[in-house]
């Protein structure tokens, strides 16, 4: 077995072993695919609050570091819009394409959350608070990848009982 297919088989353990159950449980009228995209939205607002606080304690002398840390952030826009605009392809019964999809993406940015969580462990105390909301947008963007990914739940089906047992209504008047 290849290092390519053992990560691919970590990938698939994390997914269905972990994060599908979870899913699972989650309420019928808030399904895998909306928390994931809350997730995303978090981490792009968590991202945005450690860009903000870097410019705070740097003093907002370094104009190009601000310029490259605002076009990475409006990447991570970009991305959750276009996450936004793949909803309609997760489809209820059949199986989810955004696990292939962003497969790559998964595994990529598994490494890199870890990276960026020993380098909040080690940051200087002037910089940790804007370095943990970094790590913290990255583990939180994990996460939504991860439940954006999971296949969603088929509808809970009624016994056919419950579905005759409502009285009919019938309405004054006699007309449409």
């Amino acid at each position: 077995m290849t290092l390519g297919e053992r990560i691919t088989r970590v990938d698939a353990w994390l997914l269905d072993e972990l994060c599908q159950p979870l899913a699972d449980r989650l309420p019928e009228r808030f399904p895998a695919f909306e928390l994931g995209m809350s997730c995303q939205l978090g981490s792009v607002l968590l991202s945005a609050v450690s860009i903000i606080a870097v410019f705070v304690v740097t003093g907002m002398n370094d104009f190009g570091n601000m310029i490259f840390n605002v076009l990475i952030w409006a990447l991570c826009v970009s991305f959750f819009f276009g996450l936004g605009r793949l909803r309609m392809l997760v489809k209820v019964g059949m199986a989810n394409p955004l696990r292939q999809m962003l497969l790559g993406v998964r595994i990529l940015s598994i490494p890199f959350t870890l990276y960026v969580v020993y380098q909040a462990m080690t940051a200087p105390a002037a910089f940790s608070l804007a370095v943990w909301f970094n790590a913290f947008s990255n583990i939180v963007f994990v996460v939504g990848l991860y439940f954006i990914s999971c296949q969603p739940r088929p509808p809970q089906r009624r016994p056919v009982s419950q579905l005759w047992a409502r009285p009919a209504t019938v309405r004054e008047g006699g007309g449409f």
